[in-house]
């Protein structure tokens, strides 16, 4: 596993993974509503929804929307960066019936999980846009060494400034920089009180070896 490079990076990782089991062990992640978000209901079910295939979902919490996308004929593999959520979404899973391989492990480091490829989909609910940016990159990376042809990645995340550190938000040039050989095909704001949004990018033609 590669190692940061500084202490101001390892800083940034120790304070994402602090700020993450504080919020599942106090019980209230605020990205965790327990409700599918309808931009990824409409992907799935709307009048242009995908055909069912493999899905990954990035940072997948206590497993709302991978037991959604299992439910509906999807091949689901979830990571998420806390064991806690894991286990959480480990007994969701199970009580709603469903196959979903669940991973514990960072999003930026799929090499190190067996997630191999390729997918479909990529789903990600605010888990990129809390990475640290020297990270990010490698993020990127993962997923297009994993993308099938015209893969689609569905991402939620809050925008640059939003929070009170110095390095989490996402805004679409950066998602244009770093996502070297996909589309930015959509940007939609959010309806939260503060600044939000939805990104749809789309691989290119051919995967990346």
């Amino acid at each position: 596993m590669d190692k940061p490079n500084t202490t101001q990076e390892a800083d940034q990782e120790e304070v994402v993974r602090r700020a993450l089991e504080e919020y599942y062990l106090a019980g209230k992640p605020p990205w965790d509503t327990g409700v599918t978000p309808p931009e990824l209901v409409a992907l799935i079910e709307g009048r242009d929804a995908l055909p069912p295939g493999r899905a990954l979902e990035l940072g997948c919490g206590t497993g709302t929307n991978a037991v959604y996308l299992a439910r509906h004929g999807w091949e689901v593999v979830a990571v998420d960066f806390i064991d806690l959520a894991i286990e959480q979404a480990r007994e969701k899973a199970d009580a709603a019936g469903v196959a979903v391989r669940l991973l514990h492990g960072d999003a930026t480091r799929l090499d190190d999980l067996d997630a191999p490829g390729p997918y479909d989909l990529f789903f990600d609910l605010s888990c990129y846009c809390g990475i640290p940016p020297h990270r990010r990159d490698a993020y990127a990376e993962g997923l297009t060494r994993r993308a099938a042809p015209g893969a689609r990645l569905l991402m939620f995340g809050y925008g640059a400034g939003t929070l009170d550190d110095t390095f989490s938000g996402v805004t679409a040039d950066e998602l244009r920089s770093r996502f070297a050989g996909w589309e930015l095909a959509d940007v939609t704001p959010g309806t939260n009180p503060f600044p939000t949004f939805w990104f749809t990018l789309r691989a290119g033609g051919a995967r990346v070896p």
